[in-house]
């Protein structure tokens, strides 16, 4: 194998490295010497840089409000808004710089200076972007390359833009490189021959290089879907790759997140795999990850099966906080260095394997740190390579003094130069602009602190990784999601569909006290996208076996509420660690009987696990009797005493969650359950009890009782020996268990406790500050996550007038984009819904829309399940049924607001208020919402579903429910009957100290 080849090769090389920290040293300080007193134009301190970015890095919070109000600056349309919404974010900033209270003054005017100060704050900005963004088109661009090649330097191009939402917005991706390739190509051709540019130590390069992220490439993209994506993003390319092997250019593969890492170099090789005559590819590499080394081996290997050479960027990395961030939430491992000189001593790492191995790899050297730079020479010298055997690249609008002496020191320098419009740009900019405040950033310790040159120069070294744990300050710790970018996931979920597909057709009991029982009568649960298959057939129970379980519950209980709060917490600890070994059959058996697709089942699963790990801690405090005020002579504790016995109606659109969440509160804090599963989702439901009954949990303490709503569970509920009942399910099956419960039968003990989750008609508000992309993203995830069959659902967007127009028109294009079909084929991000009722209630609301409103999206789907597509209706009336009602299905209402105000109006104006969300970059927008935006969950920029336990607890009031926040620190409290005992401990004039 060519890695270990590799390692020979360095044991080889190693007596050429003898003197190479003295010789980095030596290089490095003959840099700074010739650089002098010369500082980059980011640190030139003129116009917005004057003090503004200075404070920047002097004061995070201050720092967090100018990278924000930057990433809004060009939504907004009118310098009017401009002038408020810099005063919202600068208006209590202490020890402002100059600037910012200078444009504070003028905004605060009474005259027309005020609007002067929006073009004034925008220009300001404007003149950042340009710093790093060298125009908007293609003229602008060969301008910039020009430019740059009379200056003896190189550019590689890349068109700015990330991921895209829809095919249509990818298509117009693909032509703008197409265009910048036509229009730039030809024009450098005619162009003087530059020997240092234009040839490397194996002859002539392209004078054109193009930097693209396959991101844009395909709307789609997810390494969940690692096939469908390679060949989506490739017949994207192909028309690229064509035009550059024409004109005689370079492509390198710009590298993203670390989640579609893999999948990028997948993508590479498998584009470079099609076309063999293309000679100039290149990718990325980053060495901030942990297993960048594993990546560059694995490539150069690659390149040498294939008898091919391939450059290879090698960059520190721009995503360190995204990827702290989002895999510290996910609750995977960080892949990056928590460690800034971990990161640079990995670098020189990777750096000598690329020079050890120029014949398949060409060295692109990509760093503005001169130690870096030092060292990657010293290496190059030592084994006796050509400077035009490598390159170095730097950012356009930094580092010029470092580019200007590495050019004139015979070095090929490239600057990786953006073109596009601003709004595309701000991320790119934000991300430059957090490199060059970061404290820990080189050309900041360079040129603006002033560290010393032999500082900066000293060997990366570290006492190791920071531990993960002083990164958390919660004891309760969410399941990690599974991370289907990684192979042996997306094979065990496969493995465990075609499992669960063996096991169609089985049979399933009901379960009272210990025993199973086999009813003549079953329900078949079906498969929602091929209704011809039977998952399972589950025996249907009858009011007697009903009344059974209620005794076999009530005689456990006598027992049960005995147990000590820890041991019945440990069971729900072992239920949990069960789960986690049945993960993926759980997930698989969700896909197979209610149409969730990958991504969906596996959070529903995630989420019960969560229920019986949080509900363990908080029962364990709970079960802890409290002492209640300092009264000598007398001891209070205050306890928590079980109820009785409940009855537990779960739902089929979370078969595992919903239902783990209400069956594990009921039993851990001391009564017995019995468990009416939804009769469409009944062998999750047995799965459920088989958990249970695993880890050994009591007799009669948990009863599996499925059968018809109307018989069995009405039954259940009006029984006088119930004494609480748990229900998530429609609004109207809800009332009408209230009104049972309600009903005091003669031989009943007990109020009957309701704890009731009955849906909702959620809304989300996008004003004219909103981040469209975050938006149309957020709304379309709320609305389609699951067919739309979710009570935190999206049913219904209102939209500020400012931007109805262009959030509509990328919405609906995204929602056309989407793939429909079998959830258990990886690259639907929309299944079936879940039976031939439901689609035909749906169908009918898309009707009754059709008359109340217009129909601005109806996607049509093929298929023998009950398959629906997307639905988009608009026009209509806030009080129409169709706006007011809930739908459950993929549905949304589309309403125009004149302005926030109006907006909250109407999203308050249903009977319901269980979620809701807004996107919006205003921080007074916020707030307002915060207060005025009546609903149980409010989410800000964000998708209003998904709700974590312990993080986002979930419920709502009004028609949503009645109960406390399922996930939350109240919801045990319902389960309990309270008790306050109060003894006098005074004897004779003794009392003993509490």
């Amino acid at each position: 194998m060519f890695g270990t080849d590799l390692r020979a090769d360095e044991e080889l090389t190693m007596s050429r490295y003898g003197n190479l920290e003295e010789r980095t040293q030596e290089i490095g300080l003959a840099i700074y010497s010739a650089i002098g007193e010369e500082v980059p134009s980011l640190f030139d301190g003129r116009g917005w840089k004057a003090g503004v970015l200075e404070k920047a890095m002097q004061d995070d919070a201050f720092k967090v409000r100018l990278f924000r109000f930057i990433d809004l600056l060009p939504s907004l349309r009118t310098d009017a808004q401009v002038v408020r919404l810099f005063a919202e974010y600068f208006h209590d900033v202490r020890d402002a710089p100059l600037t910012i209270k200078r444009h504070l003054e003028s905004a605060s005017a009474e005259d027309a200076s005020a609007l002067n100060a929006g073009s004034e704050i925008r220009a300001g900005v404007e003149s950042l972007a340009k710093q790093f963004i060298v125009g908007s088109d293609p003229e602008d661009a060969f301008t910039c390359l020009k430019k740059l090649r009379e200056e003896g330097i190189a550019g590689s191009l890349d068109i700015l833009g990330e991921e895209v939402l829809s095919e249509n917005e990818a298509i117009r991706y693909a032509n703008k490189y197409l265009e910048l390739l036509s229009f730039v190509g030809p024009r450098l051709r005619d162009l003087p021959e530059m020997s240092v540019l234009d040839t490397d130590d194996r002859g002539a390069i392209p004078r054109l290089d193009v930097s693209l992220k396959v991101s844009s490439f395909y709307s789609q993209l997810d390494p969940l879907n690692w096939e469908g994506s390679i060949e989506s993003v490739k017949k994207g390319l192909r028309p690229i790759f064509k035009a550059a092997t024409e004109l005689g250019a370079a492509i390198t593969i710009d590298m993203e997140q670390y989640h579609v890492k893999d999948l990028t170099f997948a993508i590479f090789k498998s584009a470079l795999e099609e076309h063999a005559d293309f000679s100039f590819g290149g990718i990325v590499l980053q060495a901030y990850l942990k297993d960048s080394e594993d990546d560059l081996r694995a490539l150069a290997d690659w390149a040498k099966k294939h008898r091919r050479r391939v450059a290879v960027r090698l960059a520190k990395g721009a995503y360190w906080d995204y990827e702290t961030v989002v895999n510290r939430r996910n609750g995977w491992p960080v892949p990056v260095f928590l460690i800034k000189t971990q990161t640079d001593r990995n670098y020189e790492k990777l750096t000598k394997i690329l020079l050890e191995n120029t014949s398949y790899l060409r060295p692109a050297i990509a760093t503005h740190n001169i130690r870096s730079i030092s060292h990657a020479m010293a290496v190059a010298e030592s084994l006796e390579l050509p400077k035009n055997a490598y390159e170095f690249q730097v950012i356009y609008g930094m580092a010029e003094p470092i580019r200007k002496i590495l050019q004139a020191m015979g070095f090929r320098v490239r600057a990786y130069a953006p073109i596009g419009e601003l709004i595309p740009g701000m991320a790119y900019l934000i991300r430059r602009l957090l490199e060059n405040t970061f404290e820990e950033s080189f050309l900041k310790q360079s040129f603006s602190a002033k560290a010393s040159h032999r500082e900066l120069l000293t060997i990366p070294e570290t006492d190791g990784e920071p531990e993960e744990d002083e990164l958390i300050s919660d004891e309760f710790i969410n399941e990690p999601i599974i991370d289907f970018s990684r192979s042996e996931n997306r094979e065990k979920m496969k493995h465990a569909l075609g499992q669960t597909k063996q096991e169609f057709n089985g049979k399933y009991p009901l379960f009272i006290g210990q025993e199973e029982i086999w009813k003549d009568k079953y329900l078949d649960s079906i498969n929602p996208a091929r209704p011809n298959e039977i998952v399972g057939s589950v025996s249907v129970a009858t009011s007697s076996d009903a009344d059974r379980a209620v005794s076999e519950a009530r005689q456990s209980w006598l027992t049960w509420r005995n147990i000590a709060a820890e041991e019945r917490s440990a069971f729900l600890i072992a239920a949990a660690k069960e789960m986690r070994k049945r993960r993926f059959e759980l997930m698989a058996l969700e896909v197979h009987e209610v149409g969730k697709t990958w991504k969906d089942a596996d959070g529903d699963v995630a989420e019960a696990i969560d229920y019986l790990e949080y509900y363990s801690q908080e029962m364990m405090r709970l079960g802890r009797p409290r002492l209640l005020g300092n009264y000598p002579g007398e001891r209070n504790p205050y306890l928590y005493d079980s109820r009785g016995v409940g009855v537990v109606i779960s739902p089929w659109n979370f078969p595992l969650a919903i239902a783990t969440g209400m069956v594990s509160a009921g039993i851990v804090t001391g009564n017995c359950v019995i468990f009416k599963p939804s009769g469409l989702s009944p062998v999750c439901g047995w799965k459920l009890l088989e958990v249970f009954r695993s880890v050994g949990l009591p007799r009669g303490v948990l009863q599996f009782v499925p059968g018809p709503g109307g018989e069995v569970g009405e039954h259940l509920v009006s029984h006088p020996g119930v004494d609480f009942i748990a229900f998530t399910g429609s609004k109207d099956v809800g009332l009408r268990i209230v009104e049972l419960a309600g009903k005091t039968r003669p031989d009943q003990e007990n109020v009957k406790k309701v704890i009731a989750e009955m849906g909702g008609k959620n809304a989300i508000i996008v004003d004219d500050t909103a981040d469209l992309d975050e938006a149309v993203r957020g709304v379309l995830e709320s609305t389609l996550g699951f067919q739309g069959q979710k009570c935190s659902a999206c049913s219904r967007v209102i939209v500020l007038e400012e931007v109805f127009d262009e959030f509509g028109l990328r919405l609906k294009d995204a929602m056309e984009s989407v793939e429909i079909g079998p959830p258990e084929e990886p690259r639907c991000f929309m299944g079936p819904v879940v039976d031939q009722t439901a689609l035909n209630k749906i169908r009918g609301y898309v009707s009754l829309g059709r008359q109340e409103g217009a129909a601005a999206l109806i996607r049509n789907v093929d298929g023998e399940g009950y398959f629906i597509g997307p639905v988009i209706i608009v026009d209509a009336s806030p009080e129409s049924r169709v706006a007011q009602e809930e739908i459950f299905g993929p549905v949304l209402t589309v309403f125009r607001a004149p302005d926030l105000d109006q907006a909250l109006e109407i999203a308050n104006k249903t009977p319901y208020a269980l979620t809701g969300g807004i996107f919006s970059r205003s921080p007074a927008n916020i707030r307002k919402a915060s207060k005025e935006f009546r609903v149980g969950n409010l989410y800000v920029n964000r998708r209003i579903t998904g709700a974590l336990v312990g993080r986002q607890p979930f419920g709502g009031f009004g028609m949503s429910g009645v109960g406390s926040k399922t996930g939350g620190p109240d919801y045990l409290m319902q389960f309990f009957n309270i008790r306050s005992i109060s003894e006098n401990t005074l004897r004779r004039g003794f009392a003993p100290k509490i």
